[in-house]
């Protein structure tokens, strides 16, 4: 005789594990959604959007990347699923869109209920901080394809913007200027350049540096942070003079701002105006990484921007003061002429 449980499959673990989340994911909700976990669908009132003329729904879905292998060999699992949620609804407030909801995968090699539940929860915390309900997920054991302690997990939120509110290249102009918003670290991006240097160098994950003041493994694990209620709060309170924002994922600072600006005109980033964070220059020195590469990769400190109108750029700084957070204007937009790049950094970063 041969069970599912014989194959790998451990649906009563499955069961508990769903137990263990249910607090987690009731903190992340909002009036529209409706109905609890456990059904085939997740449910959300879209009548919520009845006060919008032309309501645009707006969707993004992303993973971590091998960021989930540093949370695997550290075996803690409870900030990964915040990394997640950045990653997703960070992606929807650059067009102008309030993130609404979101559901999430998680593949496991086996279902351990109490590591679930931790991801769950870190999912659940970040879903909280960008007010976006958590209304459905699924969890996948695959005996076999996955080691018992290897997981992947992905995400997809939708939101939605009024039509005439959209943000994004058609509003940039040349003399904009460039808000920057500090990163909390690595973010979910690089970690294969990451986990290089780590073997290369023979890092060890526990081992306290002092250039850090902690562990390696706690710097790497530092979550996302999510932008989305700063971005929302910087939309409601300056109409008409805000353009739209980047967010500075893969691919770092030039590349993503290039994508949300027009053909015709440049960025130019001024890296005098801010300190490349220590844990990147000290990643970057013991591995040998060039600084055009590096900046290819990471986020070197800039986590997201958003272009304003030059003449509202003190409104912005302090509407996102008056919310804890501190940022800058970092550059500004000019006009594009022959070959110029769509985006580039300039000067030299500022000591620390």
């Amino acid at each position: 005789m041969s069970t599912y449980k014989d194959a790998g499959v451990d649906i009563d673990a499955g069961d508990r594990a769903v137990e263990l989340m249910k607090a987690s994911i009731a903190k992340a909700s909002r009036p529209e959604a409706m109905g609890g976990i456990g059904g085939f669908a997740g449910l959300f009132d879209a009548s919520a959007l009845k006060n919008m003329k032309r309501p645009l729904l707006a969707t993004s879905t992303d993973g971590v990347g091998t960021k989930t292998e540093i949370a695997r060999a550290m075996g803690k699992y409870d900030t990964i699923g915040e990394d997640l949620v950045a990653m997703v609804v960070d992606d929807l407030v650059v067009c102008g869109a309030e993130p609404l909801f979101m559901t999430d995968y998680i593949a496991v090699g086996k279902v351990i209920p109490e590591r679930i539940a931790q991801i769950v929860a870190g999912i659940a915390r970040g879903c909280e901080k960008a007010n976006t309900a958590l209304i459905g997920g699924e969890t996948a054991e695959h005996p076999g394809l996955l080691d018992d302690d290897e997981f992947d997990i992905a995400g997809a939120a939708t939101g939605a913007v009024d039509f005439d509110k959209q943000l994004g290249a058609h509003l940039v102009k040349a003399g904009d200027v460039i808000i920057a918003m500090p990163s909390s670290g690595f973010h979910a991006n690089g970690f294969s350049l990451v986990r290089h240097i780590i073997k290369t160098q023979k890092l060890s994950l526990d081992a306290h540096v002092s250039e850090y003041g902690k562990t390696s493994g706690e710097v790497f694990l530092t979550p996302t942070e999510i932008y989305t209620l700063d971005c929302l709060a910087l939309i409601k309170s300056m109409p008409g003079a805000l353009r739209g924002f980047s967010h500075i994922t893969g691919g770092g600072i030039a590349q993503n701002t290039a994508r949300v600006i027009p053909e015709n005109l440049t960025a130019i980033y001024d890296r005098s105006t801010w300190s490349l964070p220590i844990e990147m220059e000290y990643m970057a020195r013991i591995g040998g990484v060039p600084q055009a590469d590096m900046e290819r990769t990471w986020n070197a400190g800039i986590g997201m921007v958003a272009i304003v109108a030059a003449d509202s750029a003190d409104l912005a700084l302090a509407s996102l003061a008056a919310r804890g957070m501190k940022a800058w204007v970092a550059g500004v937009i000019s006009t594009r002429t022959g070959s110029d790049p769509r985006s580039t950094l300039e000067g030299t970063y500022r000591a620390r």
